[in-house]
């Protein structure tokens, strides 16, 4: 990796963090819907399904809200690149000597801050709450968490690409793909109660395998066949992502 390439990185790392870090309420803001699910939703669990072998319902209920806020925050991070496409800044930035892959790679970094520091405060928010996280399984979970956020957030990348000028085709995807994703994970309620059609379905949704690698690490369960399968799913969607990323960042601009 030259020297060249990590400055343009860099450069293009400052140049999206340093928005967020002058507006943090902003950061705060793409958060109510994760906090509302944990505070709101979260309780009711308690009270309407059994969670044998998890401590508790919030065992297993924090992993799947982190993985909700991958589904709504680094899946939606192309909306960035496409108020730049369309404003112009983009075609810019393109005329000067900035390395291509970097423009990606820079933007990914900063999705990769912001979803850390979101999943972070809601960890610390959850323990009040009975969470009781497993520290080693949740350094190794925020592995995993990150490396399937930065795969989201260069598909996204991807798709406001292809959705220049006009942005319709990146809103109507988003919305499409995004809420079957959630939905078919089990990140609110397990699918194991819903009938065989859906059941299935959820089993081909790669989302679920890393939902379930992070229920198993959060608490401590480090051999659990669903720890490797997340983590094959987490990387494949980040290699897929990156790849297909730094081409349109090659061919699409």
């Amino acid at each position: 990796m030259s020297v060249p390439f990590l400055r343009d990185t860099a450069t293009v790392f400052s140049r999206e963090v340093t928005p967020m870090f002058r507006e943090p309420l902003g950061l705060l803001f793409t958060m109510g819907q994760p906090l509302l699910f944990l505070f709101l939703f979260g309780p009711l669990l308690a009270e309407t399904a059994s969670f044998a072998g998890q401590g508790s319902h919030w065992q297993w209920f924090v992993p799947g809200i982190l993985i909700m806020m991958c589904l709504s925050g680094p899946m939606m991070a192309g909306y960035s690149l496409l108020l730049d496409l369309i404003g112009g800044s983009m075609e810019r930035m393109l005329v000067t000597p900035l390395n291509r892959t970097a423009m990606l790679v820079g933007r990914t970094l900063k999705e990769f801050v912001a979803l850390l520091a979101q999943a972070v405060l809601i960890i610390v928010l959850a323990v009040p709450l009975g969470f009781r996280p497993h520290l080693a399984g949740v350094l190794a979970g925020m592995v995993i968490l990150v490396v399937f956020g930065v795969g989201l957030g260069a598909l996204s990348f991807v798709l406001a690409i292809a959705s220049a000028p006009g942005g319709d085709l990146f809103y109507g995807v988003t919305q499409l793909v995004m809420f079957p994703l959630m939905l078919l994970s089990g990140v609110l309620l397990p699918m194991d109660s819903g009938p065989p059609w859906l059941r299935t379905v959820a089993a081909l949704n790669p989302v679920s395998f890393v939902v379930e690698a992070e229920r198993s690490l959060f608490s401590g369960r480090f051999g659990d066949a669903s720890v490797l399968h997340g983590t094959l799913a987490a990387c494949v969607i980040a290699v897929v992502g990156l790849v297909a990323g730094t081409r349109a960042m090659r061919r699409g601009l």
